[in-house]
Order: C-alpha cells, then structure tokens, then sequence
C-alpha cells in the first residue's frame, strides 16, 4: 500500500512545463525506494526499507496540458489492488497550474466500498491505526494528490544554476552539473537542514505514536519538546537526465545529527531513489 505519512521527507513540486512533449499512450513505472539508517548513541543502531512503485500512463495531450492515469503495477496483487482503493486515478495536469483530479467520483464510490468492507464507520476517518505498519484511514480522495506529486519528476526545471529547493532545507540551493554525456547530464546540489521543519516532522511521528499508544499527545506539546534538541545536517540531492533533458533518476540523501537533551546524540541517514522509466508507447 502507498504511503504518505508525516515523516517522508518528499521532492517540492513546482508548476512548470514538461522537459519533452508527452505522447498519448506513453507509460512510465515509476518507483520509489526509500532507506533509513540510524545510530543511537548508547550504541544501539536500526534500518528500515520501502520501496513503492506507480504506472503513470497518458491519456491525452490537449493544447492546455496532459490527461494521466496512475495506478498500481500490473503485479499488484487483488489484496493490494482492494487495500488501497486510491488508483487508478485520473489527472489533467495543466500547462500551468495545480494538478487537478478527474475521477472524483469514482473514488468516492470506491472509499465507500473499502469502509463497508472493513466494517469501519465514517468516524473512523482520518484516525492512526497499527497493523504491520503505521497505518492512516484515509477517506479523502484528494489525498491521491500528495501521492501522486511525491513521484513527479518532470515538473522541477534542472539546468546548471537554476534554483531548488528541498521542504525541510533551511534555503534554497543552487544545481551545479557536474558531467554531461551522450547519454544525459548529471545535476547535484547540496543544502543546509531546517532545524525547524525537522522538529516539526518529528513532532508530527509523536502525535501518530501516541494515537496508536493510546497516549495522546497535542502537535503543540511534542513541537515544544522536540525543539529542545538541537538538530544539524544536510540535504544533498543528484538528478540525472536523458539525452532529452527529462529528469530519470533523483536521489535525495538526508543526513541528520540529533543532540538530545540530556547530551545524547542520534545520527539518522535517509537515501530516497526516484527512478522514472518508459515501459510502452501504446
């Protein structure tokens, strides 16, 4: 199942034109990997892995922007398929502008399904739950939306100079190439953590903890908690392009150094991979 929780550190999303004209049928598999490691400073240390995959496939082109499809891999299996009644879901994705959602209704019928199914009530909606994983009960058939731009890469300009940004970067960064080939250029810039936006994640992760624990915690009170650590680190990111200048590969590296309170320190690097692929033309 897709996920989107509080703590994914994910790519902005800027409203800009495709790098290469899309063709009607053309579809992409777009997959993310995520790894997590992490070290405490009693000695103990953790890892995590995730990897989620999309098929992004165009429906149309219009002279104001692009009709797409996402959905589920065709190995998805009937249980993934019932669990995450999300996709497929229908985009026009303007020229200029937001993504907007065209199979509204549809999702709403579907939500409908997946609660009766359940045996969940609407009241349930919104609240943390935990199976295998932390689990959201999501109702909402806009929150596709976040998902779906969580695996864009064509929509960030990449050129040598241009300016990037990071949600959880203190400022924005500059993009240096740093080799070019037949094949493609190489793109990488390098920026300072936000300390802030890193406590506010955090404090976020405490209040979905505490709900499942059944020890509520307000955002208020774990934000004034976290911001007692003092937090440093940085957000290196590298793009790689084809010989059309589109986007293929982003990798996000976040390396972060907690000191706690008490003089601990904590060392967490998180290696997120975005990697777009054509699969067919029709």
């Amino acid at each position: 199942m897709l996920r989107v929780i509080p703590f994914v550190i994910a790519a902005s999303i800027a409203a800009v034109a495709f790098a290469q004209s899309p063709r009607t049928g053309e579809t992409y598999e777009i997959t993310m990997v995520r790894e997590t490691s992490q070290k405490g400073g009693d000695g103990g240390a953790g890892s995590s892995y995730d990897r989620d995959t999309l098929v992004e496939k165009v429906i149309a082109v219009r002279s104001d922007g692009v009709e797409l499809e996402y959905d589920l891999p065709k190995a998805a299996t009937a249980e993934e398929r019932a669990s995450d009644w999300k996709f497929p879901a229908r985009f026009f994705k303007p020229t200029n502008g937001a993504l907007q959602l065209l199979n509204r209704t549809e999702l709403e019928a579907r939500v409908d399904r997946w609660l009766k199914d359940a045996k969940w009530p609407r009241t349930v909606c919104g609240h943390w739950i935990f199976t295998w994983n932390a689990f959201q009960i999501d109702c909402d058939p806009e929150s596709v939306i976040k998902i779906v731009r969580a695996f864009d890469l064509t929509s960030a300009e990449v050129r040598d100079g241009a300016s990037y940004t990071e949600p959880e970067a203190l400022a924005a960064g500059t993009l240096t190439r740093k080799s070019t080939g037949p094949k493609g250029a190489v793109f990488t810039v390098v920026m300072p953590i936000d300390p802030d936006a890193v406590h506010r994640a955090n404090a976020e992760s405490d209040v979905v903890v505490g709900e499942i624990l059944k020890k509520p915690v307000t955002l208020e009170a774990a934000i004034r908690e976290r911001s007692k650590e003092a937090v440093s680190g940085n957000i290196e990111v590298t793009l790689e392009t084809d010989a059309n200048g589109s986007v293929w590969r982003r990798t996000t590296v976040t390396k972060l150094e907690t000191k706690k309170p008490d003089g601990g320190l904590e060392s967490q690097t998180v290696t997120q991979t975005l990697e777009r692929k054509r699969i067919s033309e029709q």
